[in-house]
C-alpha cells in the first residue's frame, strides 16, 4: 500500500545517508551537521517510530552509513541447487558479525563516514546505563576530503572502505576497519589497502574528470568495484577487480621454497561509456548463490532520465527504460513527456525482482525486473527463490509482484511438492513460514481466495493448537517421553465418536489449567468451535469438489484430526470453568452442541485413510445440511475490500499504475469472492483477525495489516501469561506476513 506514508522524523539539516539493518526493522538517520540518529518501530508499528540511539560528531558531513552485519549468513549452493533436501541446497555460510559482545552474539550499531576522512561507530549497549557508546578515528594516517564512499561487509567481521576526492588524478583509496567492543567502551582501527587511479585512458584525454559514485558489486563481497566518473560529455562506468598477482623478487630475497611471493592488486575489469552524466547508481544488494564472483547487476541512471541495467562481468547492457518515455502505448508520448525530471537515486530490492526510482520531485517509480528465464520469471527459478525465503525469512513480496498468474498454481504444486520432500522436523520448523508464502501466493488469484482463506484458516488452527497444548503439563513428571499431547494424539487416531469416551482414557490432571487463563482463552475456544461448525456446514456443497485441485481444509486429514484434538481439549476445560465454554445459539435448549461437532468431525476423518480416497457417506452428509437448522452458524471470513498492490487486480490492469500519495485508489479494490453457506450469520462487524474478538462497525482505533488489509485490537484488556504469549506471536507482522500499522477512522 504505498499510498500510505509514515513519518519518522523532521530534522533542521540536510540528511545525508539513510540505512536500514540487515533483518529491516531499525534506520539510521544521518545528516551534514554530524548528527545520527537510530530509528525503529515502537511495538512494530509502521507509523509508530520511536528513537533508540543518537550521538553527534560536530562539524562533520556524514557521507555514509552501515550497520553491523549480525553474521547470519545463507547460501544457495550452485553444485547442489537441484537437491532434494533444503539442508543439501541452503547452506549457512561462515560470516562473522561486525562486533561481537560477551558471548560471541553481535552487537547493533552502525558505522559512518564523514567527508573529512573521519570513520565513526555509534554502537547500541542494551547491558549498560549508557544507551550508546561511540569512537571515531581517521581512515588514514591523515585526513584528506572525501566525496564519494562505499561500505563493504567482510566475511572476518570487518568492513571494507573504499573513498575517492572526486578527482580522477587523485588514487580511489581502500581501507579496512574494524570495530570492537571493550567493557563500556568501542574502539576502531583502520588500515589502508592496495589504491588504484582509474582506467589510464580516461586521464590521457581528460574527458571525465570527476568521480562521482563508488559501490561495491555485492555488498557482502569485496572483490569487486564499481566506479562511476563524469565529464562535459557523458560519464563512464568502470568494474575493477581484487585480484592476486605473482610479484618478482631479487634472488638475495628469494625464499628457499618455490613459491612466488603474491600480493593482491586491482585490475581494470570493462568499462561503459554513456552520452549523459551518471546521477546515481546501484548494484545487487545479496549473493543467494555461494559461486565466485557471485553473480551481480548494474543500474545506473543518466542526466537525461534515463536508466540502463547493465551485466556486472562486462557491463554489457542488457535493458533500458526512460522517464521520459509514452506511460502507456496507447497514449501520445508528448501527453506525459517531462523534460524537466532528473533522477535522484535508486535502489534495488533484496532478491532482486524490483528497482526502485526516485526523482528530485518526491515522485517513486517502481519497475519490475523480468529477466530471468527469457521476458518473465519461469517457475523453476521462482520456486528456488521462494525456497530461499521460507529457509531465510526474507519477504517474497518483490517476487510476488513479477509473477504471471497463469504460473502460480503451478508454483504451488512444486512448492508443495518439494516441501513435502523434507524430513519431518524440518517441516515442522518450516511450517508456519510455509504457510504464509502459499497464502500470499493464492491471494495474487482471483480463482484462489477459498484456498487463501482455508490456508489461513489452517495456520490459525495450528497456532492454536500450539499455544494450548503448551499449557498442559503433565502430573507424573518421571514419565518425560509422553506428555498429554501425545498421550491425547494417541486416543483420537482411535475410531471414538463421542467425546467422553475419549475422556476416559486420558488423565484429566495433565489438562488441569487456572480459571483465570481459561477465561482469557474464551475467544479462541469460541473460534476453534466455529471453525468446527463453518467446516461441516460446507460439507455438502463441497462434496462434489472433493477431487478438485488445490488445497481445501475439509480434505486435509491433519488438520481435521487437530480439531478434535482441540475439542477434546475444550470439552475438559468445560469442567474445570464452565464460563470458558463457546456459545451456540440452538435451536433447542437440551442439544450438546459440542458433542455433535465431535460426532461429525470424526465420522468425517475415517480411521483408516484419507478423506480425498474415501467417498463420503449420505448419512453424514444429511447431517450436515441439518445443522444450520440446529445451531446457527457464524460466518468466520470476512469479506472484507482490500485495497493493495499484490492482488488479482495488478493483473487486470494497464501498466504503469498511477498513484497518489495519501489517496486509495478505486481502482484497485479488490472484494474477495468466498463461497457462502446457507443460513450464515453475518454480524456486519469488524472482526480482529489475532484475538477473534468483534471490534464494533466503525471501530475507533485498531491496528490494520499493510497488505492484506486485516484488522487486530491495539491493546487488549485481560493480560494473563497465556494470552500475552498469543500477542507475542502476531506482535511483528499479521498472519500474511505483512507489516502493521495504526489505523484512525478519523484522520
Amino acid at each position: 500500500m504505498p499510498w500510505h506514508s509514515h513519518k519518522v522524523l523532521s530534522n533542521k539539516s540536510n540528511i545525508t545517508a539513510l540505512e536500514w539493518d540487515l533483518p529491516g526493522d531499525k534506520l539510521v538517520v544521518a545528516d551534514e551537521s554530524g548528527n545520527i540518529q537510530l530509528w525503529t518501530f515502537k511495538d512494530h508499528i509502521l507509523n509508530d517510530w520511536t528513537l533508540i540511539g543518537s550521538a553527534c560528531f560536530p562539524g562533520e558531513h556524514i557521507l555514509s552509513a552501515a550497520w553491523f552485519h549480525n553474521g547470519k549468513k545463507i547460501g544457495l549452493v550452485t553444485e547442489k541447487k537441484d537437491s532434494t533436501y533444503y539442508n543439501d541446497k541452503f547452506n549457512h555460510l561462515r560470516f562473522a558479525p561486525s562486533v561481537r559482545q560477551f558471548g560471541g552474539r553481535a552487537a547493533e550499531g552502525v558505522l559512518v563516514v564523514s567527508t573529512t576522512g573521519m570513520v565513526g561507530a555509534v554502537m547500541l549497549m542494551k547491558d549498560s546505563p549508557n544507551q550508546v557508546c561511540f569512537a571515531t578515528e581517521s581512515l588514514g594516517s591523515t585526513r584528506h576530503r572525501i566525496t564519494a564512499v562505499d561500505i563493504c561487509y567482510g566475511k572476518n567481521g570487518h568492513y571494507l572502505v573504499a573513498v575517492s576526492s572526486g578527482s580522477v588524478a587523485l588514487p580511489v583509496r581502500c581501507y579496512r576497519v574494524s570495530v570492537r567492543r571493550t567493557d563500556d567502551k568501542c574502539h576502531i582501527t583502520s588500515q589502508a589497502l592496495p589504491s588504484f587511479f582509474l582506467h589510464d585512458g580516461v586521464v590521457k584525454d581528460n574527458t571525465f574528470s570527476k568521480v562521482t559514485h563508488l559501490k561495491f558489486a555485492v555488498r557482502e563481497d569485496a572483490d569487486s568495484l564499481v566506479i562511476a566518473a563524469n565529464g562535459d560529455n557523458g560519464g563512464l562506468v568502470e568494474v575493477w577487480e581484487l585480484r592476486e598477482k605473482s610479484q618478482t623478487v631479487h634472488k638475495l630475497f628469494q625464499p628457499k621454497t618455490l613459491e612466488s611471493f603474491k600480493t593482491v592488486v586491482w585490475q581494470h575489469q570493462s568499462q561503459y561509456q554513456c552520452k549523459s552524466p551518471v546521477v546515481a547508481v546501484t548494484t545487487t544488494k545479496l549473493s543467494v548463490v555461494t559461486t565466485l564472483p557471485p553473480p551481480s547487476c548494474v543500474v545506473i541512471a543518466l542526466a537525461d532520465s534515463s536508466i540502463h541495467y547493465l551485466n556486472r562481468d562486462c557491463l554489457k547492457e542488457i535493458a533500458t527504460a526512460s522517464l521520459n518515455m509514452a506511460w502507456r502505448q496507447d497514449e501520445p508520448s508528448n501527453k506525459y513527456q517531462r523534460l524537466t525530471l532528473s533522477i535522484s537515486h535508486v535502489d534495488i530490492s533484496w532478491l532482486g525482482g524490483i528497482l526502485l526510482v526516485c526523482d528530485t520531485q518526491g515522485t517513486l517509480y517502481l519497475y519490475r525486473l523480468l529477466l530471468e528465464g527469457g521476458s518473465s520469471m519461469n517457475s523453476g527459478y521462482t520456486c528456488t527463490m521462494l525456497e530461499y525465503c521460507l529457509v531465510t525469512g526474507l519477504d517474497c513480496l518483490d517476487l510476488l509482484l513479477c509473477l504471471r498468474s497463469s504460473m502460480i498454481e503451478t508454483l504451488c504444486e512444486r512448492l508443495d511438492i518439494s516441501y513435502n520432500r523434507q524430513p519431518a522436523p524440518i517441516q515442522q520448523y518450516y511450517y508456519v513460514q510455509f504457510l504464509c508464502i502459499k497464502t500470499c501466493l493464492f491471494r495474487m488469484l482471483a480463482t484462489g481466495q477459498s484456498k487463501a482463506a482455508d490456508l489461513s484458516s489452517l495456520l490459525m488452527i495450528h497456532s492454536v493448537a500450539t499455544a494450548f497444548k503448551s499449557l498442559l503439563r503433565p502430573s507424573d513428571l518421571i514419565s518425560h517421553d509422553k506428555g498429554p499431547a501425545e498421550s491425547l494424539a494417541a486416543v483420537i487416531t482411535d475410531a471414538i465418536t463421542d467425546v467422553d469416551k475419549v475422556l476416559l482414557h486420558l488423565d484429566p490432571k495433565e489438562f488441569t489449567v487456572e480459571p483465570s487463563t481459561l477465561l482469557s482463552l474464551q475467544q479462541l475456544i469460541q473460534w476453534v468451535a466455529d471453525m468446527a461448525l463453518n467446516l461441516l456446514a460446507r460439507l455438502p456443497e463441497q462434496r462434489s469438489q472433493l477431487k478438485s485441485g488445490g488445497y481445501e481444509l475439509l480434505k486435509d486429514y491433519k488438520a481435521l484430526n487437530t480439531l478434535r484434538e482441540l475439542l477434546v481439549i475444550i470439552r475438559i476445560w468445560g469442567l474445570l470453568r464452565p464460563a470458558c465454554l463457546p456459545v451456540f445459539l440452538r435451536s433447542t435448549d437440551n442439544l450438546d452442541a459440542l458433542a455433535l461437532l465431535f460426532r461429525l468431525l470424526s465420522r468425517l476423518v475415517q480411521p483408516n485413510g484419507d478423506t480425498q480416497q474415501q467417498q463420503v457417506d449420505d448419512s453424514l452428509v444429511d447431517e450436515c445440511c441439518l445443522l444450520p437448522n440446529q445451531i446457527m452458524i457464524p460466518q468466520l471470513h470476512q469479506t472484507n475490500n482490500i485495497t493493495a498492490i499484490a492482488t488479482p487486480m495488478l493483473f487486470s490492469q494497464s501498466l504503469p499504475i498511477q498513484l497518489e500519495f495519501g489517496v486509495e485508489p478505486e481502482y484497485l479494490v479488490f472484494v474477495p469472492e468466498l463461497n457462502p453457506i446457507e443460513g450464515c450469520m453475518h454480524s456486519g462487524q469488524i472482526v480482529d483477525s489475532i484475538r477473534h474478538l468483534y471490534l464494533g462497525k466503525q471501530p475507533l482505533l485498531v491496528k490494520q495489516c499493510s497488505r492484506c488489509g486485516g484488522k487486530a485490537q491495539v491493546q487488549n484488556i485481560m493480560r494473563t501469561a497465556a494470552i500475552r504469549a498469543w500477542d507475542q506471536r502476531w506482535a511483528r507482522t499479521c498472519r500474511c506476513g505483512g507489516l502493521w500499522r495504526v489505523h484512525r477512522l478519523f484522520q
